[in-house]
């Protein structure tokens, strides 16, 4: 299975990071039909995803962004195109660096 790992660094403080984190759950779920669980931290967010063929986590914190992602062996061929897609989206939603 393919793995996709994407970090992003921001400036947006831990709370403001937690806006865009769910922002991405809401389209995660609306957009591409994923299942989204919300684990909240002190210094740290974790939202575990999944649906057919893909799973992950996105950690957030103060200062950053990780997103990993498994792909099954279906969407596996569509690696990067969907990694070019989340980034894009990432990019969209963290704003200009």
């Amino acid at each position: 299975m393919p793995d996709l790992n994407i970090e992003r660094e921001h400036t947006l403080g831990l709370d403001g990071a937690r806006l865009v984190a769910e922002r991405w759950r809401e389209q995660a779920e609306q957009d591409w039909g994923m299942a989204c669980e919300f684990e909240p931290g002190e210094t740290e967010d974790r939202m575990r995803f999944s649906r057919s063929g893909v799973s992950g986590l996105l950690t957030v914190n103060e200062h950053r962004f990780d997103l990993q992602l498994k792909l099954g062996f279906l969407l596996g061929a569509y690696a990067e195109k969907i990694e070019q897609k989340i980034r894009q989206n990432l990019d969209e939603l963290l704003g200009p660096a």
